[in-house]
């Protein structure tokens, strides 16, 4: 499976919001409290689950991370543009916008 750059995935429709950092795309939901959150997060299981491809969620109070990244191809792929684009959506849906400002690379 071919890979992207950071650059070509910056510039791609439909995910403004992400950011890539540390060569996953990655993007922060304000979903404003836990119980939203967690909705948000089970979405996100559904969408994973429905493409096989998994990504790292962190669920906080106030907001849930999401990265993905193609293990298998060592980079970004199609799948995570596919993944990120859903989530987005998902996100949209439930009244909720990625937050770029509050993305932080892992430590």
């Amino acid at each position: 499976m071919d890979t992207i750059t950071a650059e070509d995935f910056a510039a791609l429709d439909g995910l403004e919001g992400w950011r890539v950092i540390d060569g996953m795309a990655c993007a922060y939901f304000d979903t404003r409290d836990f119980a939203a959150g967690a909705a948000l997060v089970a979405k996100i299981a559904g969408l994973a689950d429905a493409a096989d491809h998994h990504p790292d969620v962190d669920l906080r109070y106030r907001g849930v991370t999401v990265r993905v990244v193609t293990h298998s191809a060592g980079g970004l792929t199609a799948k995570d543009i596919s993944l990120a684009r859903e989530i987005t959506a998902a996100a949209a849906a439930s009244g909720v916008a990625a937050d770029p400002e509050r993305l932080t690379p892992r430590a």
